[in-house]
């Protein structure tokens, strides 16, 4: 990489990146983070802002992120900051943030909405330079504009913000933060915990947020591809359609769309038509519509984080030694950084294409229903989504789905 390159990458590093100490070289590993130039971008998307979770238990839920998966609290909003009707936790790990928050209120909205789709993802907020430009663009085009664009003030400084429909009852909420220096949003004020890491547990689990997956009815996955690449000017990373992905039971068809600088990702899946039904079929019968499927948490060393989070009780799924001992595995994998045995130990899948390989593993379900989950990443040049283990994660997720007798 030469040095007006990094310079270029560094001079865009978001805020929050910059907290995280995060490297534009750390990030090109991490992420796959790419150069990128917004001058002609009609939509353009600096990275992500953070995820709002709605949950039934937004307490229990933060301290679980915080003891399990090694995120620190940074902010709140409740009842003791004039929030009548609900809490909200703002967690980070990295550059990646998380809002958790749940209903007080018996006739909080965030209550129906928990009680339609358990545990799940709400908003996916984006930061953006020019809140107006974006909706402006989106409008155009004929995207659906929840919240017009309006400033948030406190003593800190104004944040400007806008909100789209997205798929479902998920939403995209636009936030140009260039002027605000709190803890969040104007509402929040600064949190910390007493939570206490164990000891040798690692100072970050994760490093960034990867890609989000989200999952649509049968026959809308190109309508929300189009939605990506006309109103956000998005463009196609990579489709997966076909024999590759599917197994003796089911199938689904994927998309994947990223905004210029690959910071932000999303992989969108339909079901396709097989013997019984996916775990597409399965998700959208739970979460009672489309939404987010899964978070793939980026980490520069996914060995300790599984060791990390299996000592805390978070379950994986598991894949059987057939898949290490495949001759065609090791021979497509070729070398990678750790013996594939130390792999076979924690379960993790690793994939090769032309740019580089990755290694993965991903949890069960996080909640009751058997609906959003976690994804860790480890890039090492791959720019892909593990195309490879897709057959191996199916037949893992099927043996649960079978398990709950939802196959």
């Amino acid at each position: 990489m030469t040095e007006s390159t990094d310079v270029l990458t560094s001079s865009i590093l978001t805020a929050d990146e910059k907290l995280a100490s995060l490297s534009a070289e750390q990030l090109r590993q991490l992420v796959g983070l790419v150069d990128y130039d917004a001058a002609g971008d009609v939509f353009p998307v600096t990275g992500w802002d953070a995820v709002h979770w709605v949950v039934g238990n937004a307490t229990q839920t933060a301290k679980h992120y915080q003891s399990a998966f090694g995120m620190r609290l940074e902010a709140y909003a409740g009842p003791e900051t004039g929030r009548r009707d609900s809490v909200a936790y703002v967690l980070r790990s990295g550059s990646c943030r998380f809002v958790v928050t749940g209903g007080v209120a018996p006739d909080s909205p965030l209550l129906d909405h928990h009680r339609r789709h358990g545990d799940g993802v709400v908003d996916i907020s984006l930061e953006v330079p020019d809140v107006d430009r974006c909706v402006a663009h989106a409008r155009s085009v004929g995207a659906t504009v929840l919240v017009e664009p309006h400033d948030l003030s406190d003593e800190h400084g104004t944040v400007r913000t806008a909100t789209l429909a997205a798929y479902g009852d998920t939403v995209h909420t636009l936030v140009d933060r260039s002027r605000y220096t709190g803890p969040f949003l104007p509402g929040f004020v600064a949190r910390t915990s007493g939570h206490v890491p164990r000891e040798g547990a690692p100072t970050r689990v994760f490093q960034a947020l990867d890609h989000v997956v989200g999952n649509v009815e049968l026959g809308k996955m190109d309508e929300w591809v189009r939605f990506y690449t006309e109103v956000m000017g998005f463009t196609n990373m990579a489709e997966f359609i076909g024999d590759d992905i599917a197994t003796d039971y089911s199938a689904l068809m994927s998309k994947v769309v990223a905004n210029g600088n690959h910071r932000v990702k999303f992989p969108l899946n339909e079901p396709a038509v097989a013997k019984r039904r996916s775990q597409i079929d399965e998700f959208l019968e739970f979460y009672d519509g489309p939404g987010a499927q899964h978070l793939a948490l980026a980490t520069h060393d996914i060995l300790a984080a599984v060791d990390h989070l299996r000592a805390e009780g978070v379950e994986f799924l598991q894949t059987p030694d057939s898949y290490y001992t495949d001759p065609a595995l090791r021979e497509r994998i070729g070398e990678v950084r750790v013996p594939v045995e130390e792999l076979q130990r924690r379960g993790i899948l690793v994939d090769r294409d032309e740019d580089g390989y990755l290694l993965q593993i991903f949890t069960k379900p996080l909640g009751d229903r058997p609906t959003v989950f976690f994804e860790l990443i480890e890039r090492h040049g791959s720019l892909g989504f593990g195309k490879g283990n897709f057959k191996a994660l199916f037949e893992a997720i099927e043996r649960e789905q079978e398990r709950r007798g939802n196959l």
